[in-house]
C-alpha cells in the first residue's frame, strides 16, 4: 500500500493544497523510518500509512491524517519534536507528542510508565480529540498485526486493548473501531470461544440470512406503498457481543435470537417514526424491546430507534431504524462531528460530551498517574446508567452510582449541602443504587453542616469523592493544618527524633517544594485530611539527618564487614545451599523480593547485622554502585553444587475465568508433585483470571517443568514469575 491510495480517498473530502502538505508528511516519515522494518519483516513505513488510511476513512481533517503519518517518528528516530514543529507546525507538533509515549524517562517499574503514558494521552484527548481518533487507528492497526508478535505479547496487548482503548472507542461512539478491536482481542483471549462462536454463526448465516431477506422484501413493500425511500440491510452481530451475552446472560449460542438485525436508514427523522409505525403493524412488538434514542440519545452521541418483533413464524427480530447522518455518528462517534466542519460557534462534540473537562479537573486533582488512571477506568470507562433530574434532564453516572455521585454531578454546591434524596418520589438512603430511568430528587438545606467522612465510603465515583475530599481541605484548613503538624510529630517521635529541631520554617519549606506545596500550611493540612501521609513528610525532613549518618558508616564499613565475617567464621551458620566466595560459615538468606532458585544467576549484599542477603542478578532492588557505601556490600556468591532444598517462588496466572479453573490450576501443580504454600486470586469484569501462587521448588528446571504444566491447563493465558 502505498500512498496514492491513501491521498485517492482523502481527495474525496480534502482540497489540493492540503493533499500536497500530507505528501510531504509522507516522504518526511519514510525518509526519518528508512531501514526499519515491523516484526512482521515489512517495512515500518506501512504502519503509519495503514493508520492514516483508517483516518481518512473517518474523513478526519488533513492534519489528522499528517499526524497519523508522522506519529511515530518522534519515538522511533532521531527526529525531535522541534524538527516536526519547524516542518508541519505547532497543532502537528502537539498531536505528535500526545502520541508520543514516555520511553526515555527512567521509571521505577513497568506499570508506573504505562500508567504515565495514559495520563499523557488522555489529557492531550481532553485538549484536542483527534489525538485518541488516532491512537484508536494505531492500535486497530496494531491489533490487525498481532499475529507476529510473541503469545505473550499477543495476551497482553489484546487485554490491554479490552481494557482501556475499547471502553475510549465506545465512550466516542468509534463503533466501527470498537467492534473490530474487541473481535481480534477475544480472538486471542479465549481462542476456543472465538472459533467456536464464528463456526456456529457461520452453519447458521445461511438459513438466517435467507430470513432475513424475506423479511427485508416485505418491510420493503409497505415502505414503498407509504413513500418512504430506504435502504435496508441485514446486520450480523460481531462475535465478541455474542459471546458477552453468552457469558453476562448465561446463554447458550442457540438461546440468542438476534444473530442477524435489520438495519433500515432513512432521509429524515419524520421517516424513521413512519418506518417504526409500518413495522409495528406488520408484526407485534415484544415488550419492553422498544429503545428510542433518538429522543434520548447515548452519551456518546448515539441515535437510533431499536424494536424487536415477533417476526414470520413468531421468531423475534431486531430492527434499527435511522438517518443517515445518525448512521455516520453511529460508525465514527465523535470523529462524524468536528467543530472544523460544523463551525467554531456552532458548539462541537467536546462541548457536547462534557467528560473531557472531567478528565482534565481529574488531573488536577489526582496525586498520581496510578490514581488518575484508576479514576478513569472507574468514572468513564465502565458501564453507565442514565438517571433524569425533575425537569427531565439526562445525567450520565458509572454504574452502582448513589444519590451523592448524581448530586455532585448536578453541583458543588448541592452535593456539600445534601441532607437526603428521592427517587422515583420515594425518599431513599443516600447509599441507593440508582438504575437506569430514574428520577433523582436531591433534598438540599443552607444549614446542612457539610459532608461527613462517611460520604467518602458512600460515593462510587472518583469525582464526587474528589469533591468531598476539596470540601474537607477548604472548611477545615485550620483543623487540618493542626492536625497534620501532630501527626508529623508522631512520626518523628517514633523514630526517636527530636521533632522540634527537625521541623523549622527552613526544613518544613524544603519539604514543600518537594512535594509541590505552595505553602507550609498547604502541607500541613494536606497530611491532616489524607492527601499525602506524615511518614512522607518526616522521610524528607530527617533526609540531611539520614545522609550524614550513612556518611559517617562508610568509614566504618570495612571494619563492620570484617567483623561480620569473622564472628561467621567463628561458628557454622546455615548456607541455604549458597557458597559467598572466599568466605566460610557466613549466614546467609534469600531476598523475599525476587526469591532465588538454583540455576539463577546470584549476588549477595552484606546487610547490617543479618549476614548475606541473596538476589537474583537482574533484581531492580540491588543497589546500582553509584552509592560507594552500598557498592562495597555487594559481594560474589554462587550455588552449591549438591543441593537438596526447596524454595520458595511466586508466579502469576492469567486466564479466562470460568467453573474449575482455579481448581484445574492447582490439579496441575499438584500433578507435578510440588508444594504450594500462598494462593490467592481475582476475577475482573472482562471474566479475566489473576492468580497468585507460591510453590516450593528444587532449581530452575523444576520450576520450568511447573509452568509448563499449568500452561497446558484449558484457558491459561500466560504463566511467569514475579517479583515482590
Amino acid at each position: 500500500m502505498g500512498i496514492d491510495r491513501v491521498l485517492e480517498k482523502a481527495s474525496a473530502y480534502i482540497k489540493e493544497p492540503e493533499l500536497q502538505r500530507i505528501r510531504d508528511a509522507y516522504d518526511f516519515a519514510e525518509q526519518a523510518h528508512h531501514g526499519q522494518v515491523r516484526k512482521s519483516g515489512e517495512p515500518y513505513i506501512l504502519h503509519p500509512l495503514a493508520v492514516a488510511e483508517i483516518v481518512v476513512n473517518m474523513q478526519m481533517d488533513a492534519l489528522s491524517v499528517i499526524a497519523a503519518l508522522l506519529h511515530d517518528v518522534v519515538e522511533d528516530t532521531t527526529v525531535s519534536l522541534k524538527e516536526i514543529h519547524e516542518h508541519f507546525g505547532q497543532d502537528c507538533a502537539m498531536l505528535v507528542d500526545g502520541l508520543t509515549k514516555l520511553e526515555r524517562i527512567k521509571f521505577r517499574s513497568k506499570e508506573e510508565q504505562q500508567n504515565e503514558n495514559y495520563r499523557k494521552m488522555f489529557i492531550a484527548m481532553a485538549q484536542d480529540i483527534r489525538v485518541i481518533v488516532i491512537k484508536l487507528a494505531d492500535r486497530l492497526h496494531n491489533m490487525r498485526t498481532l499475529k507476529y508478535q510473541s503469545e505473550e505479547s499477543q495476551r497482553r496487548i489484546a487485554y490491554e486493548t479490552l481494557e482501556i482503548f475499547c471502553p475510549i472507542a465506545n465512550r466516542l461512539g468509534i463503533s466501527a473501531i470498537k467492534w473490530e478491536m474487541e473481535d481480534i482481542a477475544l480472538r486471542y483471549l479465549n481462542p476456543q470461544q472465538y472459533y467456536r462462536i464464528a463456526n456456529l454463526m457461520r452453519k447458521k448465516r445461511a438459513e438466517r440470512e435467507e430470513y432475513i431477506a424475506s423479511v427485508i422484501s416485505r418491510i420493503s413493500e409497505k415502505l414503498d406503498e407509504m413513500g418512504v425511500e430506504a435502504d435496508l440491510s441485514g446486520r450480523p452481530k460481531h462475535i465478541y457481543s455474542v459471546y458477552k451475552k453468552m457469558t453476562t446472560k448465561n446463554k447458550q449460542f442457540n438461546e440468542i435470537y438476534d444473530l442477524l438485525a435489520i438495519r433500515i436508514i432513512v432521509d429524515n427523522i419524520k421517516d424513521c417514526y413512519a418506518t417504526l409505525g409500518i413495522i409495528h403493524t406488520l408484526w407485534k412488538p415484544m415488550p419492553g424491546r422498544f429503545k428510542d434514542y433518538i429522543a434520548m440519545p447515548k452519551a456518546n452521541m448515539y441515535q437510533s430507534l431499536h424494536t424487536t418483533v415477533v417476526g414470520p413464524n413468531g421468531e423475534p427480530t431486531e430492527v434499527q431504524i435511522r438517518t443517515w447522518e445518525m448512521h455516520r455518528t453511529a460508525e465514527y462517534g465523535i470523529a462524524a462531528h468536528w467543530a472544523y466542519k460544523e463551525g467554531p460557534e456552532s458548539g462541537g462534540p467536546e462541548k457536547r460530551m462534557t467528560f473531557f473537562n472531567e478528565i482534565l479537573e481529574l488531573q488536577h486533582e489526582a496525586k498520581d498517574a496510578s490514581e488518575f488512571v484508576e479514576s478513569l477506568k472507574m468514572d468513564f470507562f465502565t458501564d453507565l446508567v442514565f438517571v433524569f433530574t425533575p425537569s427531565g434532564e439526562v445525567i450520565e453516572l458509572p454504574s452502582g452510582s448513589v444519590p451523592l455521585d448524581f448530586a455532585y454531578r448536578i453541583h458543588t454546591e448541592v452535593g456539600n449541602r445534601t441532607i437526603g434524596a428521592k427517587v422515583n418520589g420515594r425518599i431513599v438512603p443516600l447509599d441507593h443504587r440508582l438504575k437506569t430511568g430514574d428520577i433523582v430528587e436531591i433534598l438540599t438545606s443552607k444549614h446542612s453542616y457539610g459532608p461527613s467522612q462517611d460520604w467518602l465510603k458512600i460515593a462510587q465515583s472518583s469525582h464526587a469523592r474528589s469533591k468531598i475530599k476539596q470540601w474537607f481541605k477548604k472548611e477545615k484548613r485550620e483543623e487540618n493544618v493542626e492536625k497534620g503538624r501532630e501527626a508529623i510529630e508522631r512520626e518523628l517521635k517514633r523514630a526517636g527524633i527530636d521533632a522540634p529541631l527537625w521541623m523549622t520554617d527552613d526544613k518544613l519549606m524544603e519539604a514543600c517544594k518537594k512535594f509541590a506545596f505552595n505553602d507550609i500550611d498547604d502541607m500541613l493540612s494536606a497530611v491532616g485530611f489524607g492527601g499525602i501521609t506524615a511518614a512522607q513528610i518526616a522521610t524528607k525532613l530527617t533526609e540531611k539527618l539520614r545522609k550524614e549518618q550513612e556518611e559517617s558508616s562508610i568509614t566504618e564499613l570495612t571494619s563492620e564487614v570484617k567483623e561480620v565475617k569473622a564472628a561467621e567464621e567463628r561458628k557454622p551458620r546455615p548456607t541455604n545451599g549458597v557458597v559467598v566466595k572466599g568466605i566460610d560459615n557466613l549466614l546467609v538468606r534469600f531476598a523475599r523480593c525476587c526469591n532465588p532458585v538454583p540455576g539463577d544467576d546470584i549476588i549477595g549484599y552484606i546487610t547490617r547485622g543479618r549476614g548475606v542477603s541473596v538476589h537474583r542478578s537482574d533484581c531492580p532492588n540491588i543497589p546500582n554502585g553509584s552509592d560507594d557505601e552500598e557498592a562495597a556490600r555487594v559481594i560474589d556468591v554462587e550455588w552449591e553444587h549438591a543441593i537438596e532444598a526447596n524454595y520458595s517462588v511466586d508466579i502469576e496466572i492469567t486466564g479466562h475465568d470460568r467453573r474449575n479453573f482455579l481448581n484445574e490450576v492447582l490439579q496441575a501443580v499438584s500433578e507435578s508433585k510440588t508444594n504450594i504454600s500462598a494462593v490467592s486470586g481475582r476475577s475482573d469484569k472482562n471474566k479475566m483470571a489473576l492468580v497468585h501462587m507460591t510453590i516450593l521448588i528444587r532449581n530452575t528446571d523444576h520450576l520450568q517443568s511447573v509452568v509448563e504444566k499449568i500452561k497446558r491447563v484449558k484457558d491459561v493465558y500466560t504463566v511467569h514469575r514475579i517479583m515482590q
